[in-house]
């Protein structure tokens, strides 16, 4: 692995020839946007920033970079949480924002082919208009890219009744390291021809190749959608109260859990009063159903209210609107920006199984007392997916931090000890990279290291996220 400083002025001119001098990038200013992403407060600079435009140019560059063994970072919007577009080696950051064209929207079957540097929701209007939906929507929907998407394998509030990215990924047109082009499938729905490239690099986060192209599946658009906040006096009923809905056989589109302290965090910093808040609520969960039958729909959010009186749910508010709607929308997807602009900088999105989310939350409690340091629980509570931000008077990046690291060993356990694992849909990066052993065997891991060698074999692309090589 060539180490920091070593680009050298040939070099740079020739990726000038490939991109243009205008997408060569070396000074500070540029440098230190690039060098940041939403992990923590973790800044690593690059020596040189590159914005191509075509899958050409990314071939062009990565034969260079392979030949010579510089360090490549790929990069989207930016807006990950685990470190992994951070440029921790130097030499290039490649960010795909250029890429950033809906190639062919496909009516007849239902499929999009997009590039990686268009923005989420851009490409969710662009199918709605159509009468389509393309289901996953993290909370940065508005702002990240469908390729960041693809190499987190991200999720979101719909992923509780429509899945994953991976479950609408149907082939991609994929820039290995060493320059090579290929497809890793076909724009079929089924397909039992070999391995399953395809999966493998969803998910693989920027590792195995740079993602140029991409088709997805789309679904027709349901035509109605209902939503409710329910408060609750505690937050560990609130965590009940999830499990229970799903063995009553309901199947909301969206589940999730905001913690009072996460909502009061947000509420403030976007002078929101949707959500009256009071000493004797614990959290609140935001719940939706869709579906094609308005009366089918009113029915099941009755009998849901209904059942929550169980778990000592308070009054319940239904959204009248699409201006409620979209308010309470708000204030969740804006409560990790909040929360990290509050000084909770820290962030974990540990999943377990639905029923085990009562135990998840009281032991982050526990450590919380233990370790001196404030937590803030919220997500996807519909698929047992806890987003945890942490707010330590002293700490303020887990990365490299040897007592924080012992306080995240400890959460980690317990999730594994509940049945779950350390990422949900923010991936490994370089945040969660310490913490792999508790949930694998060292066969796995080396399994995993001889994919990244045999795609990888100067290990140039995204070196030392995931794991290290040895």
């Amino acid at each position: 692995m060539a180490a920091t400083g070593l680009i050298t002025t040939e070099q740079l001119e020739n990726f000038k020839n490939i991109v243009g001098s205008d997408f060569v990038l070396a000074d500070e200013e540029n440098l230190h946007k690039y060098g940041r992403d939403e992990t923590e407060e973790l800044l690593f600079l690059p020596e040189v920033v590159l914005k191509p435009g075509s899958t050409g140019e990314i071939a062009a560059i990565l034969k260079i970079c392979n030949r010579e063994k510089i360090p490549v970072t790929p990069r989207g919007a930016g807006t990950g949480l685990s470190g992994g577009a951070l440029p921790h080696l130097g030499g290039v950051l490649l960010s795909t924002e250029r890429l950033n064209k809906i190639r062919h929207i496909d009516e007849r079957n239902l499929q999009v082919i997009t590039e990686p540097g268009v923005i989420t929701e851009v490409l969710q209007d662009a199918v709605k208009a159509k009468g389509l939906f393309y289901p996953p929507d993290p909370s940065s929907r508005g702002s990240c890219f469908i390729g960041g998407n693809i190499a987190e394998n991200s999720g979101g509030p719909k992923a509780v009744k429509y899945g994953v990215v991976k479950d609408y990924v149907l082939n991609l047109e994929l820039v290995l390291p060493n320059g090579e082009i290929i497809w890793t499938g076909a724009n079929v729905l089924k397909n039992s021809t070999g391995y399953n490239l395809t999966q493998l690099v969803v998910g693989s986060e920027g590792t195995l190749g740079i993602v140029t192209q991409i088709v997805l599946k789309l679904i027709p658009l349901p035509k109605y959608d209902l939503l409710m906040l329910v408060p609750f006096a505690s937050l560990e009923k609130a965590s009940e109260a999830v499990s229970a809905i799903f063995r009553a056989g309901f199947v909301p589109s969206a589940l999730e859990l905001m913690e009072i302290d996460a909502l009061m965090l947000v509420s403030k910093m976007v002078d929101s009063t949707a959500v009256p808040v009071n000493d004797s609520i614990e959290a609140h969960l935001i719940i939706e159903v869709d579906g094609n039958n308005l009366d089918v729909l009113m029915s099941e959010m009755e009998a849901i209210a209904e059942l929550l009186t169980r778990f000592d749910a308070g009054d319940v508010f239904f959204a009248d609107d699409a201006q409620q709607k979209a308010e309470l929308w708000k204030l969740r997807r804006r409560v990790a920006e909040a929360a990290k602009s509050s000084g909770y900088t820290i962030e974990e999105d540990a999943v377990v199984p639905r029923a085990e989310l009562p135990a998840l939350v009281r032991g982050v409690k526990d450590l919380g007392k233990q370790h001196g340091f404030e937590a803030v629980c919220y997500g996807h509570a519909g698929d047992g997916n806890l987003h945890i931000r942490i707010n330590h008077p002293t700490i303020k990046n887990s990365h490299g931090n040897a007592e924080m690291n012992k306080v995240l060993m400890d959460l980690f356990r317990l999730v594994s000890q509940l049945g779950g694992t350390i990422s949900g849909e923010h991936g490994v990066g370089l945040i969660q990279k310490p913490y792999l052993d508790t949930v694998f065997r060292q066969q796995n891991l080396e399994l995993m290291r001889g994919i990244k060698r045999t795609f990888d074999p100067n290990n140039i692309l995204n070196a030392g996220k995931i794991f290290d090589l040895t």
